[in-house]
């Protein structure tokens, strides 16, 4: 396999983003797929060391992705969704209630880009195209935490 055809087979999330419609969503569901997955057979650890590997691999795929797809920020690059998808699910049980849960809320912020999460979007390459999503999962994170400690911990275990 040469480099490019690999950048992209990641950047597409395996394919994911040739999607005909919402591809974005298609890898969000593949970053709740792949994080439910990990998360649950290998731990949190192995979850949070998936998502440096996607994060840094990612990058460096959509580094290229404008001149392999011929436009800035292509929708069919959705490894950024996969990413930030599973940094939505962190260090959280990984049940069906917290997957949809992180799952909407991330596409939420995603879509809505609240400050500074559109503001990253305008990093050079690789890193603006990462950088907004991996900002959205972490916001869904703590915001995911927020609704459960104020619906009490047990929500979002069950």
């Amino acid at each position: 396999m040469t480099a490019e055809l690999l950048r992209r087979v990641v950047a597409t999330g395996l394919g994911l983003g040739l999607a005909p419609y919402a591809p974005g969503t298609a890898g969000s569901l593949g970053g709740l797929l792949l994080a439910w997955l990990v998360g649950s057979q290998g731990g949190a650890g192995m979850l949070l060391g998936g998502t440096c590997l996607v994060a840094a691999l990612g990058t460096w795929a959509a580094s290229s992705a404008e001149r392999l797809f011929g436009r800035e920020d292509p929708p069919c690059v959705v490894v950024d969704e996969i990413a930030g998808q599973i940094v939505s699910l962190l260090y959280l049980p990984l049940t069906l209630r917290s997957l949809l849960c992180g799952f909407l809320l991330f596409r939420l912020l995603d879509i809505t880009k609240p400050f500074p999460i559109r503001w990253l979007e305008r990093l050079p390459g690789g890193a603006g195209i990462m950088a907004d999503d991996l900002l959205a999962g972490a916001y869904a994170n703590v915001l995911l935490r927020a609704i459960s400690s104020g619906l009490g911990d047990g929500w979002i275990s069950a």
